[in-house]
């Protein structure tokens, strides 16, 4: 292989890696992979929360407010999934990428416009 194949293998190799990471998001690189490791589904803390509070509004509030300040008062979880996870640690997220997590979050799971 001549130089100029190598360097432009290099260069398509080092383009593919920057948008592999420009394409991540807040939502998977923070909160899928723990989930998953716990076993804790998303989807179906997505539809607790969606039953408790019906809107859209007050549903990412509650989720932001949770994740902000952790509290067994307010968490979604039964009794004995709070006994099983305990209480979640607060996020390290800013507030602008909280919101990014929860907003995808929504968008990935919600059932409004998607019924027919």
């Amino acid at each position: 292989m001549d130089e100029s194949v190598r360097k432009m293998v290099r260069i398509f190799f080092v383009l593919s890696v920057l948008v592999a990471f420009s394409f991540s998001s807040v939502y998977s690189e923070n909160c899928v992979g723990c989930h998953k490791k716990i076993s804790l589904s998303l989807e179906k803390l997505f539809y607790e929360y969606l039953l408790k509070y019906s809107s859209e509004i007050e549903t990412k509030y509650a989720i932001k407010e949770y994740l902000s300040d952790p509290k067994k008062e307010d968490s979604i979880l039964l009794e004995e999934e709070l006994e099983k996870y305990g209480v979640k640690k607060k996020s390290n997220l800013s507030p602008k990428d909280l919101k990014k997590a929860v907003d995808e979050y929504w968008d990935i799971y919600k059932v409004f416009g998607k019924l027919k």
